[in-house]
């Protein structure tokens, strides 16, 4: 009996399309030295979560089904009073995606949640980090298909972090346009 891998849509076009492009444009002696996405890290803060501690609980089953991958509780680092806040209390949710299942959030990313949101334009090109990462936040977690409406309590927000192995914010811009992500062209735009 033969296995079959399953390669995602995005995985393939980086190997077919985006190498090639990306080592057109910066002269690239080898395959290696294109930048590639190592992974994408979602990061939820829960507003509220000191005194209710059941939306924590909401909030990593929310992601959880977002990203197709278990989310963890994020834990506070340290006592503040003015919070309420004690060390080791749940604060928040994360998860870090890698391979397959990063190109498959990616991908429904791109072509399923990100034109759901109201009057999208595109993201901005401004929050790269200098070495070649690039964040962004959501304000809404129901632009996404797999989080039903009627179901959720409270709306909220999450930032999302693509690391990337680019050295530089052009670098990652060209890998990331290249992978499909809707930039702002701010050229066109004077408003």
């Amino acid at each position: 009996m033969s296995t079959v891998t399953y390669n995602p849509r995005l995985q393939k076009k980086y190997k077919d399309e985006v190498v090639p492009a990306l080592m057109k444009k910066f002269g690239y002696s080898t395959v290696m030295q294109a930048p590639r996405l190592e992974k994408i890290c979602l990061n939820q803060g829960v507003k509220g979560s000191v005194a209710d501690k059941k939306l924590v609980d909401d909030a990593v089953k929310e992601m959880t089904m977002i990203s197709g991958q278990k989310a963890v509780p994020t834990l506070s680092k340290r006592d503040v009073s003015n919070f309420k806040l004690r060390k080791n209390m749940p604060i928040g949710c994360r998860v870090t995606l890698r391979g397959s299942k990063m190109y498959e959030f990616l991908d429904r990313l791109v072509s399923v949640s990100l034109p759901r949101v109201r009057d999208f334009k595109g993201i901005s090109e401004k929050s790269f980090d200098g070495r070649g990462n690039y964040t962004f936040g959501i304000t809404e977690q129901i632009i996404y298909p797999e989080i039903d409406i009627d179901k959720i309590n409270r709306i909220s927000g999450m930032d999302i972090t693509f690391v990337t192995t680019a050295q530089t914010n052009e670098e990652a811009y060209e890998l990331l346009k290249e992978l499909g992500m809707p930039f702002k062209n701010n050229k066109k735009d004077n408003n």
